[in-house]
């Protein structure tokens, strides 16, 4: 348990170098203006760095009382990992 939750902070922390990139580039997105769906997009791109730290905070308490739960929150930040991966698939 430990260690999954060691290797998958581990990568998510390298993950912050791509999303470095992703994050700069998408306020691109504000080129033909200000709109509730760019705003949306921008926001949800910059709130990354907030779901890996709240998930990894939530997994290390978690972890002496529920393996499951202390899993789920580890692997929220899963969610912007298959966000952008199907924006470029499907783009």
């Amino acid at each position: 348990m430990k260690i999954f939750l060691a290797i998958s902070q581990i990568i998510y922390v390298i993950s912050f170098l791509p999303w470095l990139l992703v994050f700069g580039m998408s306020f691109m997105s504000f080129d033909q203006g200000f709109g509730v769906w760019n705003v949306s997009f921008v926001g949800g791109i910059a709130l990354y760095p907030v779901a890996v730290i709240a998930g990894a905070i939530l997994g290390w308490i978690l972890h002496k009382r529920s393996k499951r739960a202390a899993i789920i929150w580890n692997l929220v930040p899963l969610l912007w990992w298959v966000g952008i991966g199907s924006l470029f698939l499907f783009a």
